[in-house]
Formats: C-alpha cells, sequence, structure tokens
C-alpha cells in the first residue's frame, strides 16, 4: 500500500517540486509570491498554503544564481508554546527566529559576510565559524520552552529593532550582489490569539524594504490584521481555493494522488475511477482531505468509499469543528451554532433544491448558498470559523440575489452535503458533475436561523491560552492527526499524552517496533507537526 505524504511538513525542500502539480491559479500564486509584492495566501487547513510557499522558496532557490533572489522560509508553529509573563515575548521570539532563519539560508548558500557589527545584529552575539547555536537561537529557544515555566525571566536584551534588521540585511545584500531577500512566514500565529496575530502583522508591514519582501499563510475567518496593517494597501490577499467547476479539476486531484502512488494504487484509481472522482469531489479542492480520504481506502472499492465518505463527512470532520469550542471558550457560542446552521438548515435546503431540480428534470445542480450583507455581524463571525475548518468556503461578495439584494455567496463540501444519502458515491458524481454557481440558497438578513445565535452571544472573551495549552497538553495521543500505526507505535514505549509526545527525543522513537536511526528523525517531525497543528487550533 502507498504511504501517501498528507502534510508539506514532512516532504523534503529538495523533492517539492516532485510532487507539485500546477494549476493556473496555483502558477499566478505562485509567481505573485516570488515578486517584491507582499502577499498574504489565505485558505482552509489542508488547501496547500504551505505547499505553495514551499514552492515558491525551491523556484527561486534553484534560479538564485540568475535572480540573484534569497528565499528564507521562516515557520511560526511553535507560537503555540510561548507562555511568558513577558508582555513582549511574541515580538522578541518572532524577530530572533526571523534573524535566525536568515542566518541559516546565508550560511546554506555560503554567503556570509565577514564578522562584523551587521552580522552580530542577526546573531544576537559573536559565533564561531561554523555558526554552532546562536544567541538569538537559544533565546528562542528558551521561549519555546516557557510552558514549562511560565514564570521564569527571559533576558531579550540581544533583540534587535527592526530597522536595525533592515539596515543589516541591506548592508548584506549590497556586500553579496544579493538583490532582494524573499520572506516566507508560515503558520503566521497563533490563529486564536488575536494579540499574536496583531504584532506578527504589524511586523509584516514594518519589514518591507527595497531589499526585503514578506509573504504569510494565513486561515480564513480566525485572523486578526489589527488597527495598522490596512490589507487593501500593505498587501495583496490570495484566496487559495480549487475550484470544482474548472474543467481540470479531476484530473489535477488525479495528479496529485498519482505523483505519489504506488503502481497498484495507481492501477485502482484506474480501474475504479467513479470511487476516485467521488472523493475528488467531496474534498471541495482540499488536497489533504483527498489524500488522507484515499489513504483510507486504499483499493478505492465502492464498499471501502461509501464507508470513508460517510465517516469521515458525517463524523469526523464535524468533531473537528466542534472540539474548537472546548479549547476556545469565547468562540463556542459561534462554532455550535454555525454547526447547527449548516447541519440543520442549509444542507436539508440544498438537498431538497437539489432533488427538485431532478424532478423537473434539470440537470444543473448547487453546493452554495447566499448571505445578505446586512446579516447580523455575528453570523459573519460564524461562518468564517465554519471556513478555516472547510466545512465551507467563502467565495466572492457583492452578489446580487432576489429582489436586486447584495451578498456573499458560500459553498458547502461536497463531502458533508452527500454523506447522509444512501449512495454517496452517486451523490457526489450527480452534484459534481452538474454544478452550476448561478444556483443558490438566499438567506436574507432577518431569517429565523439567525435568532438563535444573536441570542447567545453576548460580550467575547479572550480565553486564558496558558489554561488552555496545559490542560491540551495533558490529553491523549489520540486526538493527534496521526495514523493507527504511528499512534500505537507511541502507546508501545509509554508516550501515551500530546506533551509526551512534544517532549520525547528523537533516541526515544527508535525504541519502537522497526523504527531505526533513518525512520526515528521522520517520525519524530511527523508527531511534532501533528502536535504543534493541533495546539493551534
Amino acid at each position: 500500500m502507498t504511504n501517501l505524504i498528507i502534510r508539506t511538513e514532512d516532504i523534503k525542500p529538495e523533492h517539492i517540486l516532485e510532487l507539485y502539480v500546477e494549476t493556473c491559479q496555483d502558477r499566478e500564486t505562485v509567481e505573485l509570491l516570488k515578486s517584491p509584492t507582499p502577499t498574504i495566501v489565505e485558505g482552509s487547513r489542508g488547501t496547500g498554503k504551505s505547499f505553495l510557499l514551499r514552492v515558491a522558496e525551491a523556484q527561486l532557490s534553484d534560479s538564485f544564481d540568475q535572480e540573484r533572489v534569497l528565499p528564507v522560509y521562516v515557520s511560526f508553529a511553535r507560537s503555540s508554546l510561548l507562555q511568558t509573563n513577558d508582555p513582549n515575548q511574541f515580538s522578541n521570539w518572532m524577530m530572533a527566529r526571523l534573524c535566525s532563519r536568515v542566518m541559516r539560508s546565508l550560511y546554506q548558500r555560503g554567503l556570509l559576510v565577514p564578522a562584523n557589527r551587521m552580522l552580530t545584529v542577526l546573531t544576537g552575539g559573536d559565533v564561531g565559524p561554523d555558526l554552532a547555536e546562536t544567541p538569538l537561537e537559544k533565546l528562542a529557544e528558551r521561549y519555546e520552552q516557557s510552558y514549562r515555566n511560565p514564570t521564569a525571566l527571559i533576558d531579550s536584551s540581544v533583540v534587535p529593532t527592526v530597522d536595525d534588521f533592515r539596515d543589516a540585511v541591506e548592508d548584506i545584500c549590497v556586500e553579496r550582489n544579493i538583490s532582494r531577500i524573499v520572506i516566507f512566514f508560515d503558520e503566521a500565529a497563533h490563529i486564536f490569539r488575536p494579540e499574536q496575530q496583531r504584532q506578527f502583522f504589524t511586523l509584516f508591514r514594518d519589514l518591507r524594504s527595497p531589499y526585503l519582501s514578506c509573504n504569510a499563510a494565513v486561515y480564513p475567518g480566525v485572523t486578526f490584521y489589527g488597527q495598522t496593517f490596512q490589507v487593501a494597501h500593505d498587501a495583496t490577499v490570495i484566496t487559495l481555493n480549487r475550484d470544482p467547476l474548472d474543467s481540470r479539476y479531476i484530473e489535477s486531484m488525479r495528479e496529485i494522488v498519482l505523483k505519489q502512488a504506488d503502481s497498484e494504487l495507481a492501477a485502482d484509481i484506474e480501474k475504479n475511477s467513479q470511487c476516485f472522482e467521488a472523493l475528488a469531489h467531496a474534498v471541495s479542492g482540499n488536497p489533504r482531505l483527498l489524500l488522507k480520504t484515499v489513504q483510507r481506502a486504499p483499493r478505492l472499492l465502492p464498499t471501502e468509499v461509501r464507508q470513508v465518505l460517510k465517516e469521515f463527512y458525517r463524523t469526523e470532520i464535524w468533531s473537528e469543528h466542534s472540539s474548537l469550542a472546548e479549547r476556545y471558550a469565547g468562540h463556542q457560542a459561534f462554532i455550535d451554532w454555525g454547526r447547527e446552521f449548516v447541519e440543520r438548515t442549509v444542507i436539508p435546503d440544498t438537498t431538497k433544491k437539489n432533488e427538485q431540480r431532478a424532478i423537473d428534470g434539470k440537470v444543473e445542480t448547487t453546493c452554495y448558498f447566499w448571505i445578505h450583507r446586512d446579516a447580523p455581524a455575528a453570523v459573519a463571525e460564524a461562518l468564517r470559523l465554519l471556513s478555516y475548518t472547510g466545512i465551507i468556503t467563502r467565495l466572492d461578495s457583492g452578489i446580487v440575489a432576489t429582489r436586486r439584494e447584495i451578498g456573499t455567496r458560500f459553498a458547502i463540501n461536497l463531502g458533508c452535503l452527500a454523506a447522509a444519502t444512501t449512495d454517496p458515491i452517486q451523490t457526489l458524481t450527480t452534484i459534481g458533475t452538474g454544478l452550476s454557481i448561478k444556483r443558490f440558497t438566499e438567506y436574507g438578513a432577518n431569517h429565523p436561523a439567525f435568532n438563535a445565535l444573536t441570542a447567545a452571544v453576548g460580550d467575547f472573551i479572550e480565553v486564558d491560552m496558558s489554561v488552555v495549552l496545559q490542560r491540551e497538553l495533558g490529553k491523549p495521543i489520540d486526538v493527534l492527526d496521526l495514523t493507527d500505526y504511528q499512534k500505537n507505535g507511541l502507546h508501545s514505549i509509554q508516550i501515551d499524552t500530546v506533551g509526551t509526545a512534544l517532549q520525547t527525543s528523537e533516541m526515544e522513537f527508535q525504541r519502537i517496533s522497526y523504527i531505526g536511526p533513518k525512520r526515528s528523525r521522520r517520525m519524530m517531525n511527523v508527531v511534532v507537526a501533528s502536535v504543534l497543528e493541533y495546539l493551534s487550533g
């Protein structure tokens, strides 16, 4: 059976381009990411934001000798672990991480300048010629370990100012004939910590210079830009949606899987094409969901695919959405109402519309709905959280509906729409091949379904994240997005909680049966990536 790689974090940078399946939108996104224009890529989990950042990085790296544009990839996935009493901890940690990644990228290219004042700005002090752990790297590590002892004092005096950082970058670019440094910020900040996101986008804006351009990947619905960052002026925002209406949609999704498939899986895809296409329609353009569901139905037999569709889209994807309310109590009313609205109102209404059109002999189908622009603000918040988990997708605004009213159009995940039907494979085939964006269900400004949310929402509460983190670290590893084999392996060596998995060394992983020195590094990376993603929401 093919062992499909689900996350970008598990792919070595040198193999990224081998797995890249280019669409027109992807090509435009990558070109913009490589340009001097500050760019923000917005998309639900698994839509390929990190992958496209890595593609842009790889292409710039390949063309560096000609273009002299240096890519620097910076992941902020560990931001959820910061738990000190220092009000500037996140700003200091960001700058330490950024300086360290720029230094490492210069070092790997053989571009380090002779030791001078500008070099020490990026290191936080003197370092040896082999670039051992720098003072700023040690500082970042202390912040990342702060969840163990939140009251410990951390000396941040070595952190440079933004102005000093920009000056250092300019001097290095001039001295080493570098045209520009392009920063790719992934996992820009903890999605449910607005104060982190506001600080990040202030830094994002302040870094801009002729020698620096910044890009970031963010989630829809849970991103707070703050007062100082104006999206319309400070960056270009791209919403990453792989459109099921694209004539090459199925072909592109098939190629994504075939890039990793062995001969047996490739043959099964060819043999059971309707089953594969049903899975492709079900994910509504989300590559990670496609790889996960194909992995669960290794032979792509109809019985396997039906079971996967029912289990994943009737239970698991909704459980993931609802579990957010347990961790982030301030959002509970929005999360709970959003699920009820889609499950009890939107999906039944859409199903009835499709059934009636079939009775009328019309082939056009829909998965779309429209919300009036004057609907309560709380409704917009709830829908944005549904966009984060990928249950719905916000398509466009300013759409004219009945009586010339204006609103926003959304799409329901096709898997969620079809999972409750008797034969989800046939339902997905029918809906997926007949979709028309012109057909949508309308919900006016005062729709009765909105009343329950407006009555339930009081003052928004930003929860104490230190309490949330400690509770989540104590949960069993079964909450993590790992395979059964990986979970069983962890249990076999008494790694039973999220916190223990995060702190386990590479050597410990080698105690698992059939895990040697080579595989232990990869498994550790997979587990840590899963833990950090889980902690971020």
